[in-house]
């Protein structure tokens, strides 16, 4: 048996994976290249877990018998490469958890809804009775729920950086719900190898298992006809409806498995939108796939809240309607933003770049929106992809002056949109920062 475990990154995810790796009997180191927040240092203290910060002692990590790495530390890391060079294993808390699970896993993935396609089935469960547990992007660490819950079920959401790290781990239930160009940058700018990791999410699946994909997504069409999938694979999409899958026929929305059958009008749908129409699909089906009665699902279906930083409708000032998306990291993201509203839009946009082509915006920003306030360190990209598209284009460098200027560009009756399309990392610790200081910045008004 493998005894000494190193864990790289002390956030949620790693020092989740430390305590489960103590718990069953590792020694236990965690290094962090940057400082640790007092919260899990507080943990790690607690369970005597070594830990260290400000650097990696280098001699020590490499005499790891197994590595479990944060998914924000890159592949192309020089620790990392040097690792996997002696043959040390490198993988992610979600495989490390993985291995001392018995739960039924749901696992959702997809360039974009992923979050609130997560949410959603983890409310469709919980409001089903079930015995379910919240891991992934959200929620809590999957291996920290290993260690200290007893969950039947868990609902996770899966980056692409955590699918890069799983070996042995599987999903009883996949879905991925689409596919448009994201995290380029972390994939030498070649698209497929951002594809292939997306389709991990199906790896090690075999016909006991479930496939929920979304049809309509060409680069899935396109990936489907190169694969053999041995798992129950169950579309769904927009024109038309399935023996198996789900689907809308006219203004209903209709879901089929096997003998069982679930309807519903788009119109009773929580969360109004194409996008959180396919975001329901999905999440019904999965519903349907775990045996929860019809009357649950449209029940869940119907009073789900939708999710913190994803098109939060936040507050109107003096007539004019501020909206929270701070969690839109791409281009695609702000594409769905920008198609949802209907009232004309100052839209607050910037950050860092992930290799983004802005083009496919170019129509809807003509359409729809009358100023860009740029908010970050480097807006070239913005400025040059929208210049004679929107008449106004102002930059800024912090979220104070970013709302501020929006508002006094915005009138009674229209909307400011918080929709990034870029990461944060440049002025924000994180999305959830960006977004609770632009909430902030708006009630300051």
């Amino acid at each position: 048996m493998t005894n000494k475990i190193v864990v790289i990154g002390a956030g949620e995810s790693g020092v989740g994976a430390a305590v489960l790796a103590k718990k069953q009997g590792f020694e236990v180191l965690v290094s962090d290249a940057g400082t640790i927040k007092k919260e899990y240092e507080d943990v790690l203290t607690k369970y005597e877990i070594r830990y260290e910060a400000g650097g990696h002692s280098a001699d020590e990590i490499l005499k790891a018998d197994i590595v479990v790495k944060s998914p924000g530390v890159p592949d192309s890391a020089p620790l990392v490469v040097e690792l996997r060079g002696k043959g040390i294993p490198v993988i992610s808390e979600i495989e490390f958890a993985g291995r001392y699970s018995q739960a039924k896993t749901i696992c959702i993935t997809g360039s974009n809804g992923k979050t609130t396609t997560t949410m959603l089935t983890y409310h469709l469960l919980k409001a089903a009775g079930l015995n379910v547990g919240l891991a992934g992007n959200v929620g809590h660490s999957l291996a920290w729920q290993v260690a200290e819950k007893d969950f039947d079920y868990y609902v996770i959401e899966l980056s692409s950086f955590q699918l890069d790290g799983m070996v042995e781990f599987k999903a009883d239930v996949a879905m991925l719900l689409n596919i448009t160009p994201d995290h380029l940058d972390r994939y030498d700018y070649q698209l497929q190898n951002y594809v292939d990791s997306k389709f991990r999410i199906i790896q090690n699946q075999t016909s006991d298992d479930v496939f929920i994909y979304g049809v309509d997504d060409p680069i899935i069409q396109e990936e489907l006809k190169k694969r053999e999938i041995p798992a129950q694979c169950l579309p769904f999409g927009w024109g038309e409806t399935f023996e198996n899958g789900a689907g809308i026929k006219g203004e209903e929305l209709i879901i089929n498995l096997g003998k069982k059958s679930f309807n519903m009008s788009i119109f009773d749908i929580a969360l109004q939108g194409k996008h959180n129409t396919y975001n329901s699909m999905a999440a019904g089906l999965a519903g349907m796939v775990l045996n929860i009665r019809n009357e649950k699902i449209r029940e869940s279906l119907t009073d789900f809240k939708g999710v913190e930083h994803r098109l939060e409708r936040f507050l109107k000032v003096h007539g004019i309607e501020f909206i929270n998306d701070s969690k839109a990291t791409n281009v695609n993201s702000t594409w769905y933003a920008l198609e949802s509203l209907n009232k004309p839009i100052v839209w607050i946009a910037g950050g860092v770049d992930k290799g983004n082509d802005y083009s496919a915006l170019t129509e809807l920003v003509r359409d729809k929106v009358k100023a860009i306030v740029c908010l970050g360190t480097d807006n070239s990209k913005i400025k040059e992809a929208f210049d004679g598209v929107v008449p106004d284009i102002i930059e800024t460098q912090d979220m104070q002056d970013a709302v501020r200027s929006a508002y006094y560009l915005a009138k009674n009756g229209e909307t400011v949109l918080l929709s990034p399309a870029c990461a944060s990392f440049d002025l924000f610790e994180n999305y959830e920062d960006r977004g609770r200081q632009f909430k902030t910045a708006v009630r300051s008004l």
